[in-house]
């Protein structure tokens, strides 16, 4: 569209001017202020920074007030931790920083869809939500979009989702895979690894309940997977440790199939703790496992024939894409658990290394246009376009 063309070179400059904002996890605050300037700007309505950090501002149809409304968003934190260099390197139409495409670019795409709707005088037959949520990455757990759903103002008014989230204008993402994930903690009585030697030792367990989990045989469709991925613990290397730590990510397409790997994975825990408390003395103490789940994203699915899956699609292929429909993990996940239509697309263009220090993206206008052009298609085919 003219208006994502004749806005392009602002377009990149937003994407430049959030990237070098710090927004690690749970530090998502000063990027939240400034995108909340620009809502301001662009004459939005309604604006507001939520309990949790979501910052939101209301683009009104021409409907009745209060009516159903569409919510299009993306995430203002990163991966990255705090004190991450996040200046943006250039190098001709490429740029790179940490943070830059997941999802700096989908912030900037927000705003530029909404110039080019008031540049072409859009009037659209639902309210449009625009939101930068908090907590999409790992330990955000989804709280930002979480909270908008279950205790926001527009709960229970959203009729579509888009969660704006990756490149790519052609993977449209209907899918919501979800997860569960654990950090269990492993006590025992600890002691000198010569003087004590015999006792339990919580290491011993861990080290049984990683085996046996690696056991499982998940299946391929739907598709599910787990990870032993972070651990610590112990005191030297001379002493029988009194704790030890794991956390666990566990991850399906299918709700059912990850509730009985869930329920697997904790009777795991609890055969590897009676195990080591059967196997060595407990005359200093036992074994035992604190069990914290640390993360929990529902699954679920918006099915291929739902509008905005069809629309979606549509729009995609009037710019010449061939588009595909897949599953991930994103913001998209909440609002489908609870039934309501919703997809994540890309913001456009090209780029690659998400979650990477030298993650990057390609600026050139021709097809960052044509990928932006995909989103805007979208939005307006599920808001409905006024024409009178």
């Amino acid at each position: 569209m003219q208006a994502l063309d004749r806005g392009h070179d602002r377009f990149v400059d937003q994407i430049v001017a959030l990237t070098e904002i710090p927004a690690p996890p749970f530090g998502e605050e000063k990027r939240g202020v400034a995108f909340r300037q620009r809502l301001s700007a662009l004459g939005l309505t309604h604006i507001e920074t939520d309990a949790v950090g979501n910052v939101m501002g209301l683009r009104r149809g021409t409907g009745a007030p209060g009516g159903p409304l569409v919510i299009v968003s993306a995430h203002l934190d990163t991966v990255f931790p705090a004190g991450t260099d996040v200046t943006v390197k250039r190098e001709g139409k490429r740029l790179s920083a940490p943070g830059i495409g997941d999802d700096t670019r989908g912030l900037a795409a927000l705003l530029a869809w909404i110039e080019a709707l008031d540049a072409g005088k859009a009037k659209t037959r639902s309210d449009i939500l625009f939101v930068a949520t908090v907590g999409e990455e790992g330990p955000g757990d989804l709280r930002g979009v979480r909270h908008l759903f279950t205790k926001g103002p527009y709960k229970d008014r959203a009729a579509a989702f888009f969660s704006v989230d990756g490149i790519s204008p052609a993977r449209i993402t209907a899918g919501a895979v979800g997860s569960k994930r654990y950090r269990i903690t492993f006590r025992g009585p600890g002691g000198h690894s010569f003087g004590a030697f015999g006792i339990v030792n919580p290491m011993a367990a861990m080290a049984k309940a990683v085996t046996d989990l690696y056991q499982i045989v998940p299946p391929v469709s739907p598709k599910t997977t787990f990870a032993a991925a972070v651990t610590g613990g112990g005191t030297s290397v001379n002493s029988i440790p009194d704790a030890v730590w794991m956390e666990f990510d566990m991850r399906s397409e299918s709700a059912a199939e990850l509730d009985g790997l869930e329920t697997r994975f904790l009777g795991i825990i609890d055969s590897a703790v009676a195990g080591e408390n059967a196997a060595r003395s407990t005359r200093a103490g036992s074994i035992r496992a604190e069990k914290a789940r640390i993360g929990d994203r529902p699954a679920g699915i918006t099915p291929a024939d739902a509008a905005i899956v069809r629309l979606t699609m549509a729009a995609a292929r009037a710019q010449g894409f061939v588009p595909a429909l897949g599953a991930s993990s994103t913001d998209a996940n909440i609002p489908i658990s609870l039934g309501i239509p919703a997809v994540t697309i890309g913001s456009g263009g090209t780029g690659d290394r998400a979650h990477a220090p030298d993650e990057y993206i390609d600026v050139e206008k021709t097809e960052s246009v044509r990928g932006l052009t995909v989103g805007l298609l979208a939005i307006l085919a599920v808001a409905g376009v006024d024409t009178r």
